[in-house]
């Protein structure tokens, strides 16, 4: 029997003109401070932005955006709380700072708890911090956002950017945009990530 949530989350991200997944092929290199820099800059250029954060192993968005002790309201579902011009959903509103040990079939169904509640008000943009990596969380929200355009974040790390390859290797199989790759926390000048990006016939969007 197929989940009625599945056409609630449809008509919730009907209102949205953009959703674009920061995503990483691992932990640990930048993806949150990404994904919350951009929805702040759409968001100074006077464009409706919202900001999904479901990095449920590490969420650190919360932190950047100074949300505090501050709780979204309810009413026919969740409406998102504005930071600094963004609405922003997060488990982090009713988890707190505990951890959210979520496996298998939980993750699946806390995101499609999560997406099928939220009500998104008329953006331009979403930004989607995702889960870190190439497991089920990041699988399911393939499957249940099909529209998502893809912003790849990596390190010059040759382990970070090995994994990122992986990433853009099931991408292209799923047939799905990828915006471009941008290279965190580059601490000397080099073109290799840029080189390979390239040579990849993507967009390097810079360090």
């Amino acid at each position: 029997m197929a989940d009625p949530r599945l056409e609630v989350i449809d008509r919730r991200l009907s209102t949205i003109d953009h959703i674009i997944a920061v995503c990483s092929g691992k932990g640990g290199v930048g993806k949150s401070v990404v994904a919350s820099t951009l929805s702040l800059l759409l968001a100074r250029r006077g464009l409706e932005v919202g900001l999904l954060d479901l990095d449920f192993t590490c969420p650190a968005t919360h932190l950047i955006l100074g949300v505090g002790d501050a709780t979204p309201e309810e009413e026919r579902g969740i409406v998102p709380p504005r930071f600094h011009g963004v609405e922003y959903m997060s488990l982090i509103y009713y988890t707190g700072e505990r951890p959210t040990p979520l496996r298998g079939g939980a993750i699946t169904n806390a995101i499609i708890e999560i997406l099928s509640v939220t009500r998104w008000g008329r953006l331009s943009h979403l930004v989607v911090d995702m889960p870190p990596g190439l497991g089920d969380a990041t699988l399911d929200l393939m499957r249940l956002i099909p529209r998502m355009e893809f912003l790849i974040v990596t390190t010059p790390s040759r382990i970070a950017f090995q994994t990122v390859r992986r990433l853009i290797e099931l991408l292209r199989e799923a047939d799905r945009v990828i915006l471009g790759v941008l290279e965190n926390m580059v601490l000397e000048s080099s073109e290799r990530i840029r080189g390979e990006v390239e040579a990849m016939g993507l967009k390097y969007l810079g360090s």
